[in-house]
């Protein structure tokens, strides 16, 4: 099993930048993404599991998706903040219930990160 993550660069503020997370090896019900910032901890981003979660940070601004035929997950990033530098790391499980969603140890596969920067 592999999640490769994707699409990560510098971009100015105000800007946008499309992330992929392709898998391999199985399909998964939830697919999430969690960024770190140097000196932070990891935190998450946004879920996918029939329904989309958000963190307050970015929602209205951020978009998941998920394409099953590809086993792709995407995040659509608009309106980019300095505070939205950081490492994505796309994340991947089966059987994980509502109240975890969003806590990055109900997550069995990790991608390998991509980096965003967001700059002017």
């Amino acid at each position: 099993v592999q999640l490769q993550a994707s699409g990560g660069g510098l971009v100015q503020p105000g800007g946008s930048l499309r992330l992929s997370c392709a898998a391999s090896g199985r399909t998964f019900r939830t697919m999430a993404w969690f960024r770190q910032a140097p000196g932070k901890e990891r935190e998450f981003v946004s879920a996918f599991r029939s329904y989309e979660y958000y963190s307050d940070r970015v929602k209205g601004r951020f978009t998941i998706s998920k394409d099953n035929a590809k086993n792709t997950m995407y995040l659509q990033m608009n309106s980019l903040k300095l505070e939205d530098s950081g490492v994505y790391y796309c994340a991947a499980g089966n059987g994980i219930i509502t109240s975890t969603v969003r806590s990055e140890t109900a997550y069995d596969y990790w991608g390998q990160g991509t980096q965003v920067t967001v700059s002017s």
